[in-house]
């Protein structure tokens, strides 16, 4: 029970220090002049982060035990969190890194401690496991300028506020939680290696599926605010209809793999939800003030029923606990260093063109790979390499 209250702790964490950049983006960039592709870099560091540096959660695991691993993460989070709101844009950049890499521990280790410590809860934990995280992701949209305005300090108490969660989360898995285990993982827990799911195609086809919506969702994160704001919104509407955009995933959430771990395959829900996605663009593309609330809540649903239905095929996909953790790694390295690109992008391509059409075209027609990889993701199979467990390390 401790460690189901500790895992939810860890996952409200997981989010907030990418989703709270969107709504603050322009006061950010007014402060600092920071250009749209500069706030784009900003916006897309955490995304990269939790790709590049997601390798080093199985070598920091398997050195410490992955509850130390987590301990640890929660402790380079709050150093982060705090540290990118120090005067200068260099501490800015550099604490969007700090606590992306403490993000990337958890996002991986995550999936594997629902297969070790929940094998027969599969479905309920990783509902638990995803509302926590959409909900604090929908939080932070939400409330980050209003609390800003009502403190004072401008962005840098907005995004400085996200410390406190992180904090608490560090002391109930140091008090409750004794920190983890100092010490490697046995042989049963130990965690296993991507590199044998690399000539896998499904490994594949659940990492595209993966990227694909990630790579909508943080961009939608980034620039869905500044999307509203262009056509007459206030910033606190833009923020809220962000909000909205997550919060209805809250109720998805729990229910999707629930629903997915008693399916035989999960192609029905992959195509289904993208294009719900894929509808919500198209409002907003057709009409956006027209019905803003309904294309923001057609948008949330599709994209954030996506999400847990990506996390629930790493944990079905793969089967055992070192399959599990290999499959994890693989998905969010490829997964999030290929998300990283789209607010990025985005940015750009709306810099280039002086308007927001283009830049959600081409998130429209992400839809269709995203659909076709999801099909392929959702078979009824597992990885086909056998993920073998890594040899102990003398003197660990």
């Amino acid at each position: 029970m401790l460690l189901a209250v500790g895992m939810v702790l860890v996952a409200i964490n997981l989010r907030p220090a990418a989703a709270s950049v969107g709504p603050l983006v322009h006061d950010i960039r007014r402060s600092t002049g920071l250009s749209g592709t500069g706030a784009g870099v900003l916006a897309t560091l955490p995304v990269l982060c939790f790709g590049v540096l997601a390798p080093l959660a199985p070598t920091v695991a398997r050195r410490l035990g992955s509850q130390a691993a987590v301990t640890g993460s929660l402790a380079l989070l709050v150093l982060g969190l705090l540290g990118r709101v120090l005067p200068g844009v260099a501490f800015l950049f550099l604490g969007t890194i700090v606590a992306g890499a403490a993000v990337a521990v958890g996002n991986v280790l995550m999936p594997v401690l629902i297969r070790r410590s929940f094998a027969e809860r599969t479905g309920s934990m990783t509902g638990l496991y995803t509302t926590a995280l959409i909900g604090a992701a929908a939080l932070a949209a939400g409330i980050t300028v209003p609390v800003a305005n009502w403190l004072g300090g401008g962005w840098r108490t907005g995004l400085a506020i996200w410390a406190a969660p992180a904090a608490i989360a560090l002391l109930f898995w140091v008090s409750e939680l004794g920190g983890g285990r100092a010490q490697p993982e046995t042989a049963r827990e130990r965690i296993g290696s991507a590199r044998p799911l690399i000539r896998s195609p499904l490994a594949w086809a659940v990492t595209l599926f993966f990227a694909l919506q990630s790579a909508g969702f943080y961009a939608t994160l980034t620039w869905l605010p500044s999307v509203f704001e262009s056509h007459g919104a206030s910033d606190s509407e833009a923020g809220l209809l962000l909000s909205i955009s997550i919060v209805v995933g809250v109720a998805a959430a729990p229910t999707v793999p629930a629903i997915a771990v008693r399916m035989r395959d999960q192609r029905l829900l992959a195509v289904v939800f993208t294009a719900c996605t894929a509808a919500g663009w198209v409002g907003i593309i057709a009409a956006p003030m027209s019905a803003p609330y309904l294309w923001a809540v057609v948008l949330g649903i599709g994209q954030n029923a996506c999400f847990p239905l990506a996390v629930t095929m790493i944990v079905l996909r793969g089967g055992t606990v070192a399959a599990t953790a290999g499959l994890s790694t693989l998905v969010q390295t490829v997964g999030y260093v290929l998300a990283a690109a789209a607010p990025l992008g985005i940015g750009a391509l709306h810099d280039l063109t002086g308007s927001w059409t283009a830049p959600l075209i081409l998130l429209l027609a992400l839809n269709a790979p995203q659909a076709l990889v999801g099909i392929a993701a959702a078979r009824d199979k597992r990885v086909s390499a056998v993920v073998e467990p890594a040899p102990a390390l003398d003197g660990a």
